[in-house]
């Protein structure tokens, strides 16, 4: 399946997720990419929209190619077998780490402003991402949650390989795709339109979700 951009993922994701209508739920959107489609899913649940700060740690050259993720609180994840096959040394990753941890309170300053993070105790997290790769970014994602009182937690992408659900088994109660394909590259080989999400249109896009 291929997406025409994000909000068309977005709308295809929500209709897989109208078994959460009338539960407690908080839709969680990973800057940027995952806003749009988030905006979709907060619109058809009637949920509100808040953003889940967490930065992929990228490889030396290939810094599309996860080594681990950064997210707020403390949360780090490494993928350790990973650093060793590419023999990536411990100084970079400290500099990866900083580098990651000072966007993160950038991002905080511009996307949430003056607004507080929504309260998520007991309550049904959906963390949107607009596709899995590696899944690491998302995991951070899912263990923020967690931390923050989440009682249940969905992870939900418009496309993901088909491997996903096992990798999530002990970090989401459940794993929600539109399609999970067998041969997976990259992500963006599913949109037909994957410009970077920008900043503004972000806090538009929250902003617009905050006022209903």
């Amino acid at each position: 399946m291929r997406f025409m951009n994000r909000s068309h993922a977005g709308r295809k994701l929500a209709r897989r997720l109208d078994h959460l209508k009338g539960e407690a739920t908080v839709v969680l959107g990973l800057p940027r990419g995952g806003i749009p489609v988030g905006f979709e899913v907060a619109r058809r649940l009637s949920a509100p929209l808040e953003v889940l700060l967490v930065r992929k740690l990228g490889a030396p050259f290939q810094p599309e190619l996860a080594i681990g993720a950064l997210g707020e609180g403390g949360i780090q994840i490494i993928d350790e077998d990973r650093v060793r096959r590419l023999r990536i040394g411990s100084d970079h990753i400290e500099r990866l780490v900083r580098q990651e941890q000072n966007e993160m309170t950038r991002q905080a300053e511009v996307f949430r402003q003056s607004n507080q993070s929504v309260d998520l105790y007991g309550k049904t997290a959906v963390i949107v991402d607009d596709g899995i790769a590696t899944g690491s970014t998302a995991q951070a994602a899912c263990a923020i949650a967690r931390r923050q009182g989440a009682d249940r937690i969905v992870m939900a992408a418009p496309v993901a390989p088909c491997h996903a659900p096992a990798t999530f088994a002990g970090t989401a109660d459940e794993f929600v795709a539109v399609s999970m394909p067998r041969r997976f590259s990259a992500i963006g080989h599913f949109y037909a339109d994957f410009r970077p999400t920008p900043d503004h249109q972000v806090v538009e896009l929250l902003e617009r979700a905050r006022q209903g």
